[in-house]
């Protein structure tokens, strides 16, 4: 069990998990615009990129994604054990478990700075022990994400409900190797929120939470 003892009125980080589909993510830039706060979402892969001295494209390539089983048993026969993979800096051996190392370090990093908004990523498990900060996962419907993949993908809609099951599905599995946890554990989270109620209602009841002043901004 993860401790949820954030003081509300103390708050400086809030991390957002989502449902694919539910606008989660969506919710999370509102959110942090409404606050002044700074966003943390796809900047994460581009400075994790910069860090690890390969390209963008590459570590998109493995943002909230676990190893093939294949790639995870041939790289472990390269380096003899999966304990020296861990060791390895180079770019070449980029994958899975460096770029939730890198995620891992960046996170605390901004954490510590305060005053942003988290999307994904696993933050609510890396900032578990931070008393200031504040954890929601944002959840929907099955036909509300089915109009909202439509919608975006209106060339794909037959694959709405694939699309999201798989999604969702590989976010769980990538909680459950990096973080030993369950992604739907409602211990993890201070609040659950379905989206269906609206951005407005939603960030009213976070700041209600998190003893944030409707007229609040950061400086």
């Amino acid at each position: 069990m993860l401790p949820l003892e954030t003081g509300v009125s103390m708050t400086r980080v809030i991390t957002v998990e989502r449902e694919y589909g539910s606008q989660g993510a969506e919710f999370a830039h509102h959110l942090a615009r409404n606050l002044g706060w700074k966003i943390i979402d796809s900047s994460l892969i581009r400075e994790v990129a910069l860090r690890a001295g390969i390209e963008t494209s590459r570590a998109e390539n493995y943002d909230e994604r676990i190893d093939p089983w294949l790639h995870r048993v041939e790289k472990a026969v390269w380096l003899n054990s999966l304990d020296r993979m861990a060791n390895i800096k180079s770019p070449e051996a980029f994958d899975s478990t460096r770029m939730v190392e890198y995620i891992h370090d960046y996170l605390l990093e901004e954490a510590a700075r305060g005053n942003c908004v988290i999307v994904g990523r696993g933050a609510a498990c890396v900032l578990a022990g931070q008393e200031d900060a504040f954890h929601i996962f944002v959840y929907a419907s099955m036909p509300r994400k089915i109009g909202w993949f439509k919608e975006q993908f209106p060339d794909r809609a037959k694959e709405a409900e694939h699309e999201i099951a798989a999604t969702d599905k590989r976010r769980a599995e990538y909680m459950r190797r990096f973080h030993h946890h369950d992604w739907f554990d409602r211990q993890i989270y201070h609040l659950m929120l379905n989206s269906s109620m609206g951005f407005g209602a939603m960030t009213q009841i976070i700041r209600d939470a998190v003893g944030l002043p409707a007229g609040y901004v950061a400086a």
